[in-house]
């Protein structure tokens, strides 16, 4: 893997022994003389941040070209504090020049692109398969890129969701996706299953927003013999929170479960090790932390434990045959080893292309650089909501998402209590903050490839000067 060749400190972000991020923040402040909470640290951050650079690697959308901005509020020039790539990343720039690749073989070539020019249609999603493997901890032949999320999470469990005798359950946690939810339901239907009887839906404690490790793992014990498939979501897409991974898997597994994780929200956000861990499958899309385009193709991961598994029932398709046969026509299919068996098209080279432009970033940087950033910048995100909006009285809120580091990725999720999340979200996009909210919460994911300390210090500020502006108009 290439890293920066960067002259700052690429080791600026990294932890020492046991030290919190909260700990690194008040050394660095104590060092430089300089409160948390002034612009002037965040300079300071943003000017030893050796991950500065990757930011001009984006398109950054400008005020102006926003809906919904107050023009006579911003600098139409000014670029937009952009705090949500949970939901979309931002456009690599490399994007067009692959692209344009693309098109000028097509022009240039017609059907004889499909083994000639740039990079080759019928192989078109290898080159992305290298650097996904490394953000997963695969090995190569453990992943591939197909579909996207909820058709690849069908394809998985038509696969890996073997109900029988008394062992047909599906564990999930509360509030998972919606399209895994309704995923998990029809394939319980297609089974022959009531999804009243054959779900487990592991709820927070009274009073709580987030699983505990140890409710989940009692639930494994005493209910695993009924549980066919554990199926949760790395990071949780409302509330942020991270399960471990590693434990579950390997709880769920000493009860005779297969588990599956939606990677969604995780892959690119945190470092993951799923063929260590030993799980049996796992799906993600990449539009996300991955950056690659709203509804681009989608990932598996399949464990090496089950290549020879002929008791999982696959959906085939041409583009499962091994390579070498992909064009014999075969009768039968001539199945590939490992995860490329299991696909059925051949993919899009418009969503590889765009794939393979966004991750030859974190081929640049590495994830575990990344992690090191996103660490410390959601904590001083969580640390200037703190001071300057709740210890204030501002505005009180109730943070959703644990407020231990190892818990958590890039995002942050808020529920206002004095004014509502749609007033503040309505109020931030007149002056050019893109956030989303969820029902009454307000997501908001600093994501360390493009944001800066300044976007978080610039972003608390407007979110305080907003919701000063509500709580007066209301009390007139």
């Amino acid at each position: 893997m290439k890293y920066s060749n960067s002259t700052k400190n690429q080791d600026f972000f990294h932890l020492v022994a046991d030290q919190s991020p909260q700990s690194f923040l008040n050394t660095k402040s104590h060092q430089w003389q300089l409160q948390l909470n002034t612009k002037q640290f965040a300079i300071r951050m943003h000017n030893e941040d050796p991950l500065a650079h990757m930011r001009r690697n984006f398109f950054y959308p400008k005020m102006a070209t926003l809906p919904n901005v107050d023009k006579n509020r911003i600098k139409s020039n000014d670029e937009c504090i952009y705090l949500c790539g949970q939901s979309l990343g931002l456009m690599p720039v490399r994007t067009v020049e692959y692209m344009s690749a693309f098109m000028n073989d097509w022009a240039s070539l017609g059907v004889y692109g499909h083994f000639m020019g740039s990079n080759p249609w019928a192989k078109c999603d290898s080159p992305c398969i290298p650097v996904m493997s490394l953000l997963v901890g695969a090995q190569i032949k453990e992943v591939a890129v197909m579909n996207q999320l909820s058709s690849n999470l069908h394809f998985m469990m038509t696969a890996f969701y073997q109900p029988k005798d008394d062992r047909y359950k599906i564990l999930y946690e509360e509030h998972a996706f919606p399209s895994d939810q309704y995923a998990i339901n029809s394939q319980i239907k297609m089974r022959g299953y009531d999804p009243k009887d054959a779900k487990i839906i592991l709820k927070a404690r009274k009073g709580e927003n987030c699983l505990r490790i140890e409710d989940i793992l009692d639930i494994l014990r005493r209910e695993g013999h009924s549980i066919a498939l554990v199926m949760f979501g790395g990071v949780h897409y409302y509330t942020g929170q991270l399960f471990d991974i590693e434990t579950i898997t390997r709880i769920a597994h000493e009860q005779g479960c297969c588990v599956g994780w939606d990677l969604a929200h995780a892959v690119g956000n945190v470092p993951l090790h799923l063929h260590d861990w030993q799980v049996d499958f796992a799906v993600w899309c990449t539009y996300k932390y991955l950056n690659s385009g709203a509804g681009c193709i989608g990932g598996i991961f399949v464990h090496i434990n089950h290549f020879k598994n002929d008791h999982l029932t696959t959906l085939d398709g041409w583009w499962g045959n091994r390579e070498s046969t992909r064009f014999s026509m075969l009768d039968n299919i001539d199945r590939d080893n490992g995860a490329n068996g299991f696909r059925v098209s051949n993919p899009s080279i418009h969503q590889c292309a765009t794939l393979a432009a966004s991750l030859e970033n974190f081929e640049e940087v590495g994830i575990d650089q990344l992690r090191a950033k996103s660490v410390i910048l959601t904590q001083y995100l969580q640390y200037l909501l703190k001071v300057e909006l709740q210890d204030t009285g501002i505005c009180q809120f109730t943070l959703l998402t644990p407020s231990n580091a190892q818990e958590r990725g890039a995002q942050l999720s808020l529920r206002p209590h004095n004014v509502t999340a749609q007033q503040i979200h309505d109020e931030l996009e007149k002056v050019g903050v893109v956030i989303d909210i969820r029902d009454d919460i307000i997501r908001v994911a600093p994501t360390p490839l493009y944001n800066s300390f300044l976007d978080v210090f610039h972003f608390v500020s407007l979110f305080k000067e907003v919701v000063i502006q509500l709580t007066a108009m209301s009390d007139k």
